[in-house]
């Protein structure tokens, strides 16, 4: 089988220990890449499994040249495998899915045809979803404080099945866990986010590789990336909003205990004087750290410069001599 220069379509699987599902998620995911009339590659992302899944997927490499193998030495995780399957990405066209078959490889003509109406990522809509209640509601009410704190409109951040365009992916920074909050990243930096209700099975093999911790971390991961994409070109509007915040409790507090201070009332025990010192000393370390914040910053500045422009129209060269560093300038978008 011919393998062409550059595929129109990759999908990346991040697999963990799903040796039972693996051999099912690479016939179903064919046949619904068939169907499409494009050419493609599959890259398996083996995460430090412990059992035969990176020996089946490389059975696979061997029989079909359209599959590729990346083995990462141990579990460091799905942002990590991600990151290393979005690297070795070729297509034009990138989509990403689970590997414990709750993710329908069907559903990936619908996710292209969206992505073609003009968006840059398409997250799937697990609807209606296949979990037990003690899965579902957590990852409700996760959903819902992520609209909520970010203004992204998505009913579910944290679907596996989701579509993207080349660019978008290599400028994507992941690490530790912010995989789950990929449609904020992307959205931050200006790209346009769409959605889709996708058909979710039940877990055909294998277990769960979340527990209950997951949801705790997902709220630290929310604080997180709001501030990534936010706040991190204006650090001050945060940590000075809140420091102004607890320096004008501060000053109130011990207004009022000064005000008794005058008409005669001992105040040297009362706890509230602690409180409105401790808050004016804090609020005035908030608004400093911001400042050195915004002093970094500012001697980082313009080194991302190249990366804001969509696409230009017009001109007649000098704009890309210019500019020779822009990975984001006229013809950068299919």
């Amino acid at each position: 089988m011919a393998i062409p220069e550059r595929p129109e379509l990759s999908v990346v699987i991040p697999a963990l220990n799903e040796e039972g599902n693996i051999q099912a998620v690479y016939d179903r995911l064919v046949r619904a890449l068939d169907t499409l009339g494009r050419t493609y590659e599959v890259l398996f992302v083996d995460d430090g499994s412990r059992d035969g899944t990176a020996a089946v997927a490389e059975d696979f490499c061997r029989k079909d040249p359209r599959v590729k193998l990346i083995s990462l030495r141990q579990n460091f995780g799905k942002a990590a495998a991600l990151s290393e399957g979005f690297a070795a990405a070729r297509g034009e066209l990138v989509i990403t899915m689970d590997c414990d078959l709750q993710d329908d490889p069907a559903e990936i003509p619908k996710l292209v045809a969206k992505l073609e109406e003009g968006y840059d990522l398409v997250s799937g809509w697990k609807h209606p979803r296949r979990d037990p209640l003690a899965k579902i509601i957590p990852s409700k009410v996760i959903n819902w404080v992520a609209r909520w704190m970010t203004g992204v409109r998505l009913h579910d951040f944290n679907c596996g099945l989701k579509a993207y365009r080349l660019n978008v992916v290599r400028d994507l920074p992941l690490y530790g866990e912010l995989h789950r909050y990929i449609p904020v990243l992307v959205s931050g930096r200006g790209h346009r986010v769409g959605e889709v209700k996708v058909c979710h099975h039940p877990r055909h093999s294998g277990r769960s590789k979340y527990g209950v911790e997951r949801f705790l971390r997902g709220f630290l991961d929310l604080i997180t990336v709001t501030f990534l994409t936010r706040y991190n070109k204006r650090p001050i509007h945060l940590l000075g909003g809140i420091g102004a915040l607890f320096f004008f409790l501060g000053c109130v507090a011990n207004g009022y205990l000064s005000l008794l201070w005058f008409l005669g009332y001992g105040i040297g025990f009362r706890p509230l004087m602690f409180l409105g010192i401790l808050l004016i000393i804090v609020g005035v370390q908030l608004a400093c750290f911001g400042l050195v914040a915004e002093m970094l910053i500012h001697l980082d500045h313009g080194k991302e410069k190249g990366n804001l422009v969509r696409r230009t129209a017009g001109f007649d060269g000098w704009l890309q001599e210019s500019r020779p560093e822009s990975s984001a300038g006229p013809g950068s978008r299919p």
